[in-house]
């Protein structure tokens, strides 16, 4: 029952105040920060250490995700981004069981999961906190204003976005009730 109201309630309840788009402020001087985008690394879900510099010059959306959300089936828009605008945007999902307990796998589980369920073959990283005291060093650098130079706004759900351009700033933080295909995001893509 509990992981029923979980799954049906939560989601509802946030649809209702999150549908949200924050955008860099054109004023915001970000040549201060005290890392870059290209400088982090992640561990991918097939334990490979993945560096960022790798994604330099192409668009980069960044998704928490999880296999037991309403917002799942967003895989499958992430999935049609990924295979459409492959050559100028990257796609990198971070599986995390910080809302509603929605992903309870292991690495293994939710790789199959997304290859059997979505196709998915954009780069998903190893399950870790995009929240609270272990949040991982990704999540810290997009959530942080030293970090990242203007947004503070951590994930309130599964299926949070934000996009960096390809000089590697962050310029866009969509609520998980924004679409992935959705018109806004769509014009930032293209």
């Amino acid at each position: 029952m509990k992981k029923l109201i979980r799954t049906i309630f939560y989601p509802a309840l946030l649809l209702f105040s999150c549908k949200e788009i924050k955008t860099k402020p054109k004023n915001i001087d970000t040549t201060m920060n005290s890392q870059t985008f290209y400088e982090l690394r992640a561990t991918a879900i097939d334990g490979k250490e993945i560096n960022f510099s790798q994604y330099k010059g192409k668009k980069i959306m960044i998704v928490n995700t999880a296999s037991e959300c309403g917002y799942t089936p967003q895989y499958k828009q992430l999935q049609e981004l990924h295979k459409k605008f492959g050559n100028k945007l990257v796609i990198l999902g971070f599986p995390a069981n910080n809302f509603g307990a929605q992903e309870p796998g292991t690495n293994t589980d939710i790789a199959s999961f997304c290859e059997k369920n979505y196709g998915v073959t954009f780069q998903l990283f190893e399950k870790s906190d995009v929240i609270g005291e272990h949040q991982n060093s990704v999540y810290q650098w997009l959530t942080q204003k030293e970090k990242n130079g203007w947004n503070t706004d951590e994930p309130k759900w599964n299926f949070w976005k934000y996009l960096i351009d390809e000089n590697g700033e962050l310029t866009k933080v969509y609520s998980h009730a924004i679409d992935p295909a959705s018109e806004e995001v769509l014009k930032e893509i293209e």
